[in-house]
């Protein structure tokens, strides 16, 4: 069994067990369960308690955009949103949350302050090489193949705006599973925009955008 499936049983066995108060409940099943406790609770297992998450297979939450938030977990809820992690991690999780539990989840990451990022190791060229090329397609897109710059919709910090998320201090690995997502299926039937924006982008572009978004200052 691998490490993220034991992570996701031993967060299905916590929840079950549930709590005595509604401040420490783990009780996605009652609407009363306060959006912070279910971010403390439940949420803090894969994406940390600040939103700050330490493994690539989930995304950092601290700081993101609320309407885009709540759009996704809405997403998730009505099961509209179907890649493949997304799906099995968080359809039986967001299943029985009400609006006003999405809203208040999204409301207590926005106001999370982003983990800065780590302290950069010894120089790779190749490394800051593809960091240089991610910053160009970020910054002015790639005019040949008529794709337009990330900040036009992103913001120019990659801080998002309402329904464009958040990018900045993303994990590479993540992003990068989600461009492709975009580019080869129809999981995230939402994002018809970056399925345009994905389709031409070729994988040392995909690589290179969001190895210059994991490095971006947590602003």
């Amino acid at each position: 069994m691998n490490g993220t499936k034991l992570v996701i049983i031993v967060a299905v066995a916590v929840l079950a067990s549930g709590c005595s108060s509604l401040e420490r409940s783990r009780s996605l099943a009652n609407p009363d369960t306060p959006p912070t406790a279910i971010a403390q609770q439940v949420c803090s297992i894969c994406h940390g308690m600040e939103g700050n998450s330490v493994n690539p297979n989930f995304p950092r939450l601290a700081g993101q955009q609320p309407a885009y938030f709540t759009a996704q977990l809405t997403q998730f809820r009505s099961h509209n949103r179907s890649d493949p992690a997304g799906s099995e991690y968080m359809w039986g999780l967001s299943r029985s949350l009400t609006d006003e539990q999405i809203a208040g989840l999204a409301a207590y990451y926005a106001a999370q302050r982003p983990a800065a990022p780590a302290a950069p190791g010894a120089p790779d060229p190749a490394a800051a090489t593809l960091v240089a090329e991610g910053q160009a397609i970020f910054e002015k897109g790639i005019a040949d193949a008529k794709i337009p710059p990330c900040a036009a919709c992103h913001g120019a910090k990659a801080q998002g705006n309402e329904a464009f998320p958040r990018l900045a201090h993303q994990h590479a690995d993540y992003l990068m599973k989600q461009l492709m997502v975009f580019q080869r299926t129809d999981e995230r039937p939402e994002g018809s925009v970056m399925k345009t924006v994905a389709h031409d982008l070729t994988p040392r572009n995909i690589e290179a955008v969001a190895l210059y978004l994991q490095q971006l200052p947590a602003e």
